[in-house]
């Protein structure tokens, strides 16, 4: 099986125990907390019964405060295997021209850590629901993954929550303010300015230029910020004529 196929594989045989009660935050960053379990790769290999031990790996994911990206934005993140960032290429390709709310992301790693108990897979899960419903957290979801390919699993995770999280907190919010358009078929997109920029981009983008001016930001801030959007070589005069007058 080619490497592909196994990535494809693990997104379509994730599935998510628990979703987290809340979505992710307009406003501000989102901490979520995650358990994946999966059914250790070596059993099959050693012949053992899969129920016989279970892999447990929790962490924590930090959404920083949600803006406005394209899927391919999202890939500049950091923490993901090249497994895991080829699935998101393969989930955000299948809606590469709509207007995605998806954010900014981020392992915080001094909170992941890894287990194999003795148990099998639903007994530790009914455990760890009961344990989420005391403590009542909202922010809690229970994976389970492919082994082989957990973080791919995780990456499905990720990118279901942002999305649902996007269409139903961001999006109405979006249209109020004409960041994006609905088709007649009911898919979002950005909306564009007469000259093909997307209007989230330039408002974004002439923000940045602002604050440059002012000495607030370094070149490199407003640059990868001009680059994520594919749209440098618009700004670039813009660019370089202020940048030697700040030099």
């Amino acid at each position: 099986m080619e490497i592909n196929e196994k990535i494809k594989y693990a997104i379509e045989n994730t599935e998510i125990l628990k979703q987290p009660k809340r979505l992710l935050s307009t406003y501000e960053s989102t901490t979520v907390h995650y358990y994946i379990l999966t059914v250790p790769f070596y059993l099959e290999f050693e012949g053992k019964n899969p129920d016989s031990e279970t892999v447990i790996r929790e962490g924590r994911i930090t959404w920083q405060k949600p803006q406005l990206i394209t899927p391919s934005y999202i890939l500049r993140m950091e923490g993901f295997s090249e497994e895991a960032k080829k699935a998101f290429r393969i989930l955000a390709g299948e809606n590469a021209d709509l207007a995605l709310m998806l954010y900014k992301l981020k392992f915080v790693k001094d909170y992941d850590k890894m287990d194999i108990i003795s148990t099998p897979m639903a007994e530790i899960a009914r455990k760890i629901n009961e344990e989420i419903e005391k403590s009542q957290d909202p922010f809690t979801a229970v994976i389970k993954g492919v082994d082989e390919f957990w973080d791919v699993s995780l990456t499905k995770f990720i990118y279901d929550l942002a999305v649902n999280s996007a269409y139903f907190s961001q999006l109405p919010e979006l249209s109020k303010n004409k960041l994006i358009d609905v088709s007649s078929s009911g898919l979002t997109f950005l909306s564009k300015d007469n000259q093909g920029i997307p209007v989230a981009a330039r408002i974004e983008i002439e923000k940045l230029f602002g604050l440059y001016e002012k000495g607030e930001i370094e070149a490199k801030i407003l640059k990868e910020e001009i680059d994520s959007w594919g749209l440098f070589e618009y700004y670039q005069d813009r660019f370089f004529n202020l940048f030697k007058k700040r030099r």
